[in-house]
């Protein structure tokens, strides 16, 4: 008996007509998630081997998906503008609250 293995339709997420900007942006963010989700995996497995040349390969491939991330945002930030200005200003929220060491609630 010969057995194949199967890997899944190379088609299955074609989409069959060009996506507005709108379905861009969404595909870029699912896209992220799935970066997220593989630092995420590659981190827990790393914690939970004792082998450290399994950790440094698991820990380098993680930061390539790091990487991914930081490509995928600038994508995002290019067809949408705000969403980098929105960021942006998370982080300077952030910022302020570190300054006064966290003492004051965030507006």
């Amino acid at each position: 008996m010969i057995t194949i293995a199967l890997l899944g339709d190379p088609f299955v997420a074609n989409v069959p007509r060009q996506l507005s900007n709108d379905e861009i942006l969404q595909a870029l963010r699912v896209d992220m998630a799935g970066e997220l989700e593989a630092i995420i995996g590659y981190e827990a497995h790393a914690m939970a081997i004792s082998d450290t040349r399994v950790k440094k390969v698991l820990a380098h491939i993680a930061d390539e998906e790091r990487q991914h991330v930081g490509e995928l945002q600038q994508l995002i930030f290019m067809l949408n503008p705000n969403e980098q200005q929105m960021i942006e200003q998370g982080k300077q929220a952030v910022q302020q609250q570190q300054n006064q060491n966290f003492s004051q609630p965030m507006q």
